[in-house]
């Protein structure tokens, strides 16, 4: 009967461990989650902001044609097509740096969703064991709750003899 009591607590433990366990594993889920989450936003944001450049460049770009087509107007126009320029050189250098970090971003979202995906795969095994657990517990139970029927029967014939 001891013995029994304890593999009950065995099993007990067991299923809280495996419990923690698949709690565990659903929170690191949503914490990945939440980074993809944030990481798309950073995507989107860092998508804008290259269209933004995009635009900038373009404008930029159109300037600097209007200034070639003004030059001979003097040297202030000159001047001006010297600062467009220099403001295309930073767009263009902004536009490469915005390009690098779309392309870190892509690749982290990548190996983030990777993940995800491994410890959903994480999940569904838990879950499995967990309810595998839950029916041993219950066959044991059933088997416990008979072993101690007949225990209180095979009582109660001795007490009637």
């Amino acid at each position: 009967m001891d013995k029994f009591k304890e593999k009950l607590a065995a099993l007990r433990v067991e299923v809280d461990n495996a419990t923690a366990r698949a709690d565990k594993a659903e929170s690191e889920v949503k914490v990945l989650q939440d980074e993809q989450i944030q990481k798309d936003h950073e995507i989107t944001s860092l998508k804008n902001r290259l269209t933004r450049a995009e635009e900038d460049l373009e404008k930029a770009e159109n300037r600097i044609a209007e200034a070639k087509l003004n030059l001979d107007e003097g040297e202030t126009t000159k001047t001006v097509g010297e600062g467009l320029a220099r403001k295309v050189s930073l767009l263009e250098t902004e536009l490469d740096a915005a390009e690098r970090n779309l392309r870190d971003t892509t690749e982290k979202l990548r190996q983030m969703d990777i993940k995800a995906e491994h410890f959903e795969r994480k999940v569904v095994q838990l879950e499995t064991d967990r309810d595998n657990y839950e029916r041993k517990v219950e066959d044991l139970t059933t088997k416990y709750n008979g072993i101690k029927l007949e225990l209180d029967e095979t009582i109660n014939s001795l007490n009637d003899m």
